[in-house]
């Protein structure tokens, strides 16, 4: 005989599958809450990142300007010292 489920049968299912349904709620507001934390760490660190490459860039940038002026400074100081060294050059030659 083939009999639907009683109301009792019914009941005592109820409970356990709504039992369930809480937990899985649970857990998924969880996860959604330790994504969320990942998130906004990730956030924070993006920022901080951010923060340090400018500066790194503006250090860079600083010790390029300082290594172009100090590169026209040793031209100019090659460009003194070749001068110097012709002079001494043709003196010694025109003593001849």
């Amino acid at each position: 005989m083939a009999s639907s489920p009683s109301q009792t049968d019914t009941q005592s299912l109820a409970p356990p599958a709504m039992e369930a349904e809480s937990q899985l709620s649970s857990l998924v507001y969880d996860m959604s809450q330790h994504v969320h934390m990942a998130m906004e760490n990730m956030l924070k660190m993006t920022t901080e990142i951010d923060q340090n490459s400018l500066g790194i860039m503006e250090e860079m940038e600083k010790c390029k300007d300082s290594a172009l002026e100090r590169k026209k400074v040793l031209e100019e100081e090659k460009e003194r010292f070749q001068k110097a060294a012709y002079t001494v050059l043709d003196m010694l030659n025109n003593r001849d």
